[in-house]
């Protein structure tokens, strides 16, 4: 498509902090052709341990035997899953290190094994970074998680029944009212705004990728990187040359900001919503003979997933997050994840609480899943454990039993790590 006359000058005018041209909006495609054929995570359905409340641990508290949960998470993993890396690390510094077989498997994709470095994408880990930059992002402008949505969204979106009833808060625990198919784009988000919701539904949880979707329209609002009354074209009818404006400037504006807020900060130089050719391939399993799957660029979806980073630069994030300063401050890091921003609960279909409860003290965990119609599947972990710890773990394909997407492979890690924890020796007189 050529370039509309004036339409350089109107982004040039409009657009703030991010570079965008004509021609980038003009061939820019808001729904992939190959974008229905992929599943993300479950959602609420994988939660199945009856909601009870957080106990403090025994006084003094259990402690990690790391010998053993680094036996332990083998023993889970190994004959299930078509290869995986993770890693423990405290204060900072690596526990240990453990990989199986093939990011790419051999002989039809090459001899990539796993290590730490290799990025892969993290799927919906990448909510923990959009909560971090909006936590950011609403401190920095004095908004309040409990200020109203609708103050921030496009002027010329229709505005459904109740929207305005939506806070900050809502998106960040899934309990907007909101509901679409898991997947996201720029067109789905607009509709289920203009849809509304019951108020019946407001405050219910209910796992939504839009959610946090939405957080990436949010944010270039507030932070100015378009004005929320922008509108190119003489409505009606609207000009889909408008939809796209706001598509691509708002997908650059997540990354530029993420980059700046939360990778910058943790020495994390490789983040990306791209798929570049190193990456980890995604299989059916450990005895898919099939080439993997590349699941590709994920910028339609960034806010809820699309972020691609290795073991290493997650973990690197999660530390800077909870005790560099850096993104946040250490109070402020515990009351996001306390709150249960960008995690997920682990007992019940609530929203909170997000802390589960263990004889160590208690774990906070966000997992990813993003998988195809032939069950070729990526998945990772990001654990806050007690005693300091941080555990990240990718597999890259379904684990043995899964069925769709499923939190099966975040509760045999837990699991592990539960079994791993021993009390405190007793010291005699």
């Amino acid at each position: 498509m050529e370039p509309q006359p004036g339409l350089d000058q109107f982004l040039a005018e409009n657009v703030k902090g991010v570079s965008v041209d004509a021609q980038a909006v003009l061939a820019h495609v808001i729904r992939p052709p190959d974008f229905d054929d992929v599943s993300p995570d479950g959602g609420p359905q994988a939660n199945t341990v009856p909601l009870q409340p957080v106990q403090p641990p025994p006084s003094p508290p259990y402690y990690l035997d790391v010998g053993a949960f680094e036996i332990a998470l083998d023993n889970a993993l190994k004959d299930g899953v078509a290869g995986y890396v993770g890693q423990l690390r405290q204060s900072g510094q690596i526990l240990f290190t453990k990989t199986l077989e093939y990011a790419k498997r051999r002989p039809q994709d090459g001899d990539e094994r796993w290590k730490s470095n290799v990025q892969m994408h993290v799927a919906s880990v990448s909510k923990l970074m959009t909560a971090m930059a909006m936590t950011v992002l609403l401190r920095d402008h004095n908004i309040s998680p409990d200020a109203k949505i609708i103050d921030y969204l496009p002027d010329y979106w229709a505005k459904g029944p109740n929207i305005e009833q939506i806070t900050f808060r809502d998106l960040f625990n899934h309990t907007s009212g909101l509901s679409a198919y898991y997947l996201v784009d720029f067109d789905r988000m607009k509709s289920a705004i203009a849809g509304g919701i019951n108020l019946s539904d407001h405050g219910q949880y209910n796992y939504q990728n839009l959610n946090y979707g939405l957080c990436r329209i949010l944010l270039a609002v507030i932070n100015g990187y378009i004005n929320k009354n922008l509108y190119w074209g003489l409505p009606p009818p609207p000009d889909p040359v408008n939809d796209q404006i706001w598509d691509v400037v708002t997908i650059a504006a997540y990354e530029v900001y993420l980059q700046a807020k939360v990778f910058q900060p943790s020495n994390v130089v490789g983040a990306t919503l791209d798929h570049p050719p190193g990456c980890a391939l995604a299989y059916k399993g450990p005895h898919d003979t099939k080439h993997g799957w590349n699941s590709g660029s994920l910028q339609q979806s960034c806010g809820c997933d699309g972020w691609h980073l290795s073991v290493s630069d997650l973990l690197d994030v999660m530390g800077q997050f909870r005790r560099g300063n850096g993104i946040l401050t250490q109070d402020e890091a515990q009351a996001m994840l306390n709150n249960g921003f960008g995690v997920d609960p682990l007992m019940g279909d609530q929203a909170l609480p997000a802390a589960f409860p263990t004889l160590a003290g208690n774990l906070y965990c966000k997992p990813g899943n993003w998988n195809n119609t032939d069950n070729q599947d990526e998945q990772s972990l990001a654990f806050f454990l007690p005693q300091d710890m941080e555990l990240a773990v990718f597999v890259n394909s379904m684990v043995d039993g899964q069925t769709g997407s499923t939190n099966l492979f975040r509760e045999l890690v837990k699991q592990a790590y539960v079994d791993s924890l021993l009390p405190p020796p007793v010291h005699h007189l």
